[in-house]
């Protein structure tokens, strides 16, 4: 069970572009990638424009150090940026407040993540006699500016017509009433539920080998760290626009 409950955002955007991006799972690389694509794509839209990340940026590619020190950092010029939160960066952060095991973290990929920040995950249990030296020590390493980072995140962003989300919804349930567990986790409920949607949802969480565009539901995570492919979808005056890296 994730520890908070998160922020959620209501947003009315207007006119206004907005580009989601999938899961980035640490490759930094891609990211770099995607955001010089959007600025290309909206280089003939005036005005400001917003950007929303999906959650997972981090663990199994080898950067996820790089992909939060950018994202905490300033959008491309003329652009707005939501970072929402997702399983992993919750999961993560149970670890370190002691709800989750070592062990049970590495099963996340998180192994790479401590990469990331200079750290073996085979070699620290061989060095620390106790988990919880073990523990203590990683806290003590990963930057408090990052955890806080991760730690505000909020959890959705819900505009009159589409729901940004990490992972999805409990169709059973109004938006006003979703569970941060679900809007993180969620998968065959939310899939094969035959009761429809309340608006389009634009999710992660399920990697799929290309997005899955279904007429209330756009997935965009396409297993970026193993495939190399990261989405983005445009999202502007109804209309759904996708590129990859």
């Amino acid at each position: 069970m994730p520890s908070t409950v998160r922020e959620r955002l209501k947003l009315d955007p207007g006119d206004i572009p907005i580009y989601a991006i999938g899961d980035i799972h640490g490759r930094h690389d891609l990211l770099q990638k995607a955001e010089q694509a959007i600025v290309e794509d909206a280089a003939a839209i005036a005005g400001r424009k917003l950007i929303i990340t999906l959650g997972d940026y981090i663990d199994r590619g080898p950067s996820s150090a790089q992909v939060i020190s950018h994202l905490m950092g300033p959008p491309p010029e003329n652009f707005d940026r939501i970072c929402l939160t997702g399983n992993h960066e919750i999961t993560m952060l149970d670890y370190l407040d002691g709800l989750v095991s070592f062990s049970d973290w590495m099963r996340m990929g998180s192994d790479a993540l401590l990469r990331s920040y200079g750290l073996d995950a085979e070699q620290l249990p061989l060095v620390f006699s106790t988990a919880a030296k073990l523990d203590g020590f990683i806290r003590q390493s990963i930057p408090k500016p990052h955890v806080d980072f991760l730690r505000s995140l909020p959890i959705f962003v819900d505009t009159p017509s589409v729901l940004f989300v990490h992972a999805g919804i409990d169709p059973m349930l109004p938006i006003e009433a979703q569970s941060d567990e679900d809007l993180v986790f969620i998968r065959h409920r939310f899939f094969e539920s035959r009761r429809p949607l309340p608006k389009v949802i634009v999710h992660g969480h399920t990697p799929n080998d290309e997005p899955e565009v279904l007429p209330k539901r756009l997935n965009l995570d396409t297993g970026a760290f193993h495939s190399g492919k990261l989405t983005v979808a445009r999202l502007w005056k109804g209309r759904v626009h996708l590129f990859q890296t």
